[in-house]
């Protein structure tokens, strides 16, 4: 019975396994076809070798601190306030000044003027007439041409001011790469020594001696100590470029050498006027308080009259029967101000108030000022005591890798003990480097407080 099906069931499985074969050998071409494109696309974005990259440049402190002075566009932005200051100048002096204005006028009409057959008025005039006029008495006036000349010395100061910012930012940055390249070597020493003790894990367990859970230790304290090193890396190259920003250079510049911050004598700090008048930011204080002072002073002038004298000569051609071709005229104007609805009262006591603030502004900062000097000495003498506290720890550290290096390998002590100094070590010398950037730092602060930064 099963005779004529079963001949039915295998024909149609045979033509199911040659459509199945078919479908296969298509799906492998295609693999295949899609394989061989995705090589020839990769191999066509597969970059060339990288551009050489040019060779950073590296400038010494001083010179790093003398091109962000004489590029630094902020810099320049500043000085522009100084010219801003002589317009002012210029344009408060002009109004004490004489003034002379000349006038020329045509007129037309539809017809000359006659009287009894004589001309009272030509048909076409021109006029020619000019204005000189000088105020002989201006109090108001040349007291604003005085505190003009105020606000040129602020200006300068407030750019002198700039320059210091400018400068010690460039100083912060350069002492920021030293550390960041100190705490990068350190990270790079530490990988080193990781590696060293992943490969002496490796052949302990290539000789049956060793563990995989101490070689997977020693790869872990590796791939730590690498990502530690790229990041150092990156802070370094960041100070870098900011330090590029500051000397508006085109690209990177690196520090070349340590500098060194020589500190003054005690007499030298404890003279307070000597240092107190060598901050740019003082003297600044102490012009814009005697500006306010000044414009105040001079609030009673703007009771003072005013005087002036015009002269106006002027020519007619042709000249009328009433008027001359040529005449001019002489005028003395007297002003006086008598009420004004409190209005100067009210500018005196404004000005006022705006010179007491100054002052206090000013008081305030020389406090500050001698806070800073008191802090920065200090946080000297703190600094260099914590650094040789940190330098003998770190060399303690490095004698407890060493030991714990040589009892490891007598098998006195399992690979945790080893990782565990490594990580000390790394961490003492990495403290190390920020003891030493402290010290620089606060002796920086220190010239920076007593006005001996920049030079």
């Amino acid at each position: 019975m099963f005779s004529g099906a079963f001949p039915a069931i295998f024909n149609a499985g045979t033509r199911r396994g040659r459509e199945f074969r078919l479908w296969s050998r298509r799906l492998c071409v295609s693999a295949l076809e899609i394989t061989l494109a995705g090589s020839i696309t990769l191999a066509a974005q597969t970059p060339g070798p990288p551009p050489a990259v040019p060779a950073m440049e590296q400038v010494m402190l001083q010179d790093a601190v003398s091109r962000a002075l004489a590029n630094n566009p902020t810099i320049a932005q500043a000085a522009e306030a100084v010219l801003r200051a002589e317009g002012l100048l210029q344009q408060a002096r002009a109004a004490t000044m004489p003034g002379v204005n000349a006038f020329y006028t045509n007129a037309t009409l539809d017809s000359g003027r006659s009287f009894n057959g004589v001309i009272v008025q030509p048909r076409n005039q021109s006029t020619i007439f000019a204005d000189l006029s000088v105020p002989v008495l201006a109090a108001s006036r040349w007291a604003a041409a005085s505190q003009a000349r105020d606000q040129i010395d602020v200006a300068n100061l407030s750019t002198a001011d700039v320059r210091r910012q400018i400068a010690v930012a460039t100083a912060q940055t350069y002492l920021a790469i030293i550390a960041q390249r100190r705490q990068l070597e350190v990270n790079m020493r530490a990988r080193d020594a990781a590696n060293a003790h992943l490969d002496y894990a490796q052949r302990r367990l290539a000789q049956g001696a060793g563990t995989r859970l101490n070689e997977l230790r020693a790869a872990q304290e590796v791939s730590t100590d690498e990502a530690r090193l790229e990041n150092a890396g990156l802070a370094v190259r960041r100070a870098q470029e900011a330090l590029g920003v500051l000397m508006a250079a085109n690209g990177p510049v690196d520090a070349a050498a340590e500098p060194t911050f020589d500190i003054p004598p005690a007499p030298a700090i404890a003279d307070e006027t000597a240092w107190m008048a060598a901050r740019t930011d003082v003297r600044l204080s102490i012009a814009t308080q005697r500006a306010f002072e000044h414009v105040w002073h001079d609030s009673h002038k703007d009771y003072f009259p005013t005087a002036t004298v015009a002269l106006d000569p002027q020519t007619l051609a042709p000249s009328g029967a009433f008027t001359s071709s040529r005449s001019w005229r002489l005028a003395i104007s007297v002003s006086q101000p008598i009420f004004d609805g409190g209005q100067r009262k009210g500018l005196a006591k404004l000005r006022e108030a705006a010179a007491n603030a100054s002052r206090f502004g000013q008081v305030s900062l020389q406090n500050q000022a001698r806070s800073e000097v008191r802090l920065a000495q200090e946080t000297v003498r703190s600094t260099e005591r914590a650094l040789v506290s940190i330098r003998l720890s770190a060399q303690q550290a490095l004698e407890v890798l060493s030991i714990t290096n040589t009892a490891f390998e007598a098998g006195a002590t399992t690979n945790l003990e080893v990782i565990d100094a490594q990580r000390s070590a790394r961490d003492a010398e990495s403290a190390v480097g920020i003891a030493e950037d402290a010290v620089r730092r606060a002796r920086l602060d220190l010239l920076t407080a007593l006005g001996r930064f920049p030079q």
